[in-house]
Order: C-alpha cells, then sequence, then structure tokens
C-alpha cells in the first residue's frame, strides 16, 4: 500500500513578541506536512527560515516532489532511514523540506507498527532531561516577567545579544534560582564572549550556546579554551559533517531537526557527538506540538532538551508529547503520539 502526501499551512500567533539577536517573531508560519498510508496518518512540520535561505513557497514545492517516491514505499515493509535515503535523491530536495518529510514518515511508521518511536528505535525514556523554556530579547524587565510566567519551570534559556546582557542575567537570576542557559545566537565577538563568559560563571550559567557567527572557527577555537562557561554549537552545526568539525571547537551541539534534515540524520549526529564525547542537545525553532512531539523522542539520547516552541506559541494545532514545567509526558498513543486538534481542520491553509 503506498503512500499519499498532502501539506497544509498555518499562520500561528507568538505568546509574546519572540525576539532573538536577528529577527524578531509576532506570528509563525508552519508548514505541516501529511503521509497517508491506507486510514493512518503521520505528521511532520517546519517552518520557512530567512536565515537558511528558504521559503515557504520552495518548501512546499520540494515536498510535492517528493510524490512518486512516496507512492512507490509503504511503511509497513521500509524503514523511515531508507525512505529518507530514496527522499534525498529527489531533485531539488532541500533538509527543512526533508525533515517535514521524515518526521511525518517516523510519526506513520510507529502508528502503523502500534508502537511509539522511542521504543521502536531501542531507547529507554525512564531517565529523560527535562525541558527549558525560552524567554525572548526585551527590556529586562519584560524578560523577568516573561520569565514569572513559566512558574515552577527547572530551566530557562535566555536570549542574549543585546548592550546590556550581564544585567539581564543578574535580574533573571535575583528572581529565579532556576538553571539558566544562555543563547547568544551569533551575537558576541570573542572578548565579548569569553569575558560574559566569566562574568557569568558565578551567576549559576550552565552553558553559552552560538556565542560567536557561525564562520568564525579560529576565535571559537580561543573561545573554547579561555571560556568559563561549557560552549554549545547551534548556527555551527546544521549537518552530520559539521559534528566533527565542531569537535575541538566547542563541548557540545545543538542538533535542529530541520537543519539536518530530520529524524534521520539527527540519530547519526547524536550518536557521532556521544562517540567524540561531546555534550548532546536537540532545539527547536519556535514550533507547534507536531514538531515538539518529533524532538521528545529523541530525548533518551540527550543531556540537554529546548522543546518549548508550544509554550511560545500562542495557539497550537495538535495534542502529543506535553512538556510540564520541564517534564517531558509521552502521548498514550502509537508513532510520535501526534493527534490534531479541531484547530488543526479549521486553520489549516491546504497547498
Amino acid at each position: 500500500m503506498s503512500i499519499k502526501i498532502s501539506v497544509k499551512q498555518f499562520k500561528l500567533a507568538m505568546r509574546h513578541v519572540f525576539t532573538i539577536s536577528r529577527e524578531s517573531l509576532t506570528h509563525q508560519h508552519s508548514i505541516i506536512v501529511e503521509l497517508k498510508q491506507g486510514d493512518i496518518c503521520g505528521y511532520g512540520e517546519v517552518s520557512p527560515n530567512r536565515y537558511y535561505g528558504h521559503s515557504g513557497e520552495s518548501l512546499i514545492a520540494n515536498m510535492h516532489a517528493a510524490a512518486d517516491v512516496l507512492a512507490a514505499t509503504s511503511l509497513l515493509e521500509t524503514h523511515p532511514k531508507d525512505l529518507w535515503d530514496a527522499l534525498l535523491k529527489v531533485p531539488g530536495m532541500n533538509p527543512f523540506a526533508l525533515s517535514a518529510i521524515d518526521t511525518a514518515a517516523y510519526d506513520l511508521w510507529g502508528k502503523l507498527h502500534n508502537k511509539p518511536v522511542y521504543e521502536l528505535l531501542g531507547m529507554d525514556a525512564s531517565t529523560n532531561c527535562q525541558s527549558d523554556v525560552t524567554v525572548g530579547i526585551d527590556s529586562v524587565d519584560v524578560m523577568v516577567s516573561k520569565m514569572k510566567e513559566f512558574d515552577g519551570w527547572p530551566i530557562f534559556k535566555i536570549k542574549l545579544g543585546t548592550d546590556n546582557d550581564l544585567e539581564i542575567i543578574k535580574a533573571i537570576r535575583e528572581h529565579s534560582d532556576a538553571v539558566i542557559r544562555v543563547d547568544a545566537n551569533c551575537g558576541w565577538n570573542l572578548q565579548q564572549a569569553i569575558d560574559l563568559s566569566r562574568e557569568m560563571e558565578p551567576l549559576n550559567v550552565e552553558f553559552i550556546e552560538q556565542a560567536m557567527p557561525a564562520d568564525k572557527w579560529d576565535d571559537m577555537k580561543v573561545l573554547k579554551q579561555e571560556s568559563a562557561l561549557p560552549q554549545i554549537a547551534d548556527e555551527s552545526c546544521i549537518e552530520e559533517p559539521d559534528v566533527e568539525r565542531c569537535n575541538g571547537y566547542f563541548h557540545g551541539v545543538n542538533v535542529k531537526l530541520c537543519k539536518c534534515g530530520g529524524i534521520t540524520p539527527a540519530l547519526r549526529m547524536l550518536y557521532k557527538a556521544k562517540e567524540l564525547g561531546m555534550k548532546c542537545m536537540v532545539g527547536s525553532m519556535v514550533e507547534s506540538t507536531i514538531a515538539m512531539s518529533a524532538i521528545g523522542h529523541l530525548v533518551p539520547l540527550l543531556d540537554y532538551v529546548d522543546m518549548d516552541g508550544a509554550q511560545l506559541l500562542g495557539e497550537d494545532i495538535a495534542d502529543g508529547v506535553v512538556v510540564d514545567r520541564g517534564d517531558i509526558i509521552y502521548a498514550d498513543t502509537p508513532g510520535l503520539g501526534i493527534t490534531p486538534t479541531d484547530d488543526y481542520y479549521a486553520k489549516g491553509e491546504e497547498k
């Protein structure tokens, strides 16, 4: 039995204006892939991204270009990783579009086999780490106020890249004894990164994510040696070869499903990072519960996880893996546990 693909697009309001060092969002444009085999449907998600050069139109065109390969596939007989290999050969296929299809394939695969994906992958979820929740850049008072909306969360990731970054972290620490992680999104230079690491270390900051622009490899090697805090790669770690490249320059890597092409390559990247003795993290790109559920099934492999996308949105379109004050709760359904809500059917635009 073959697989049919369909695509929907949503415009989802943010909970608050979400600002990082290079842009602000009031809404997130979300593209959802549906893969249907018989009466069973799997779901995957990705969002357009100007920084990585992927528009909604290009992503949707790439997704539909996969139709012939999918029509010749049954996920009762084929592992999603083998489907991924076939889809990679589709002319023009890009990793963002591929990631949504690959995620939907794992969801469908698990549902067809009536088991959760993490179990089919041989993982033990009994010792999962907790997720952080992110506070976007704003005035100091507003950032503290946003943090207080998530009272009881054990870990906060604070977006930085401003003229008063140290003041922000000091204010956050005055109001919370939770773990603090810092993400500069390439916003600092080398001396800033060294100085701020030393000033933030006494404030019990756990690590710094992507302090400098992704191409500053010589500076990042110095920073790893001079920093008072661990350095985690994000923008410098996109595809599979980047894990080995980051070794020696960072203490760990943040793997994003949309950047690398989905669950299939993410698994290989995480196992390679472990082999190299690096810390493993998976992060999100402000997406709904559909994308968060995919991340949730990789958590047994991780030291850190950032799967707070649904918390940052003002509206959601699916049920699935839930993050409750950092704790990851799996849906009591197979696959990735994704079930569309009424809003999914009411608000989605067929593409």
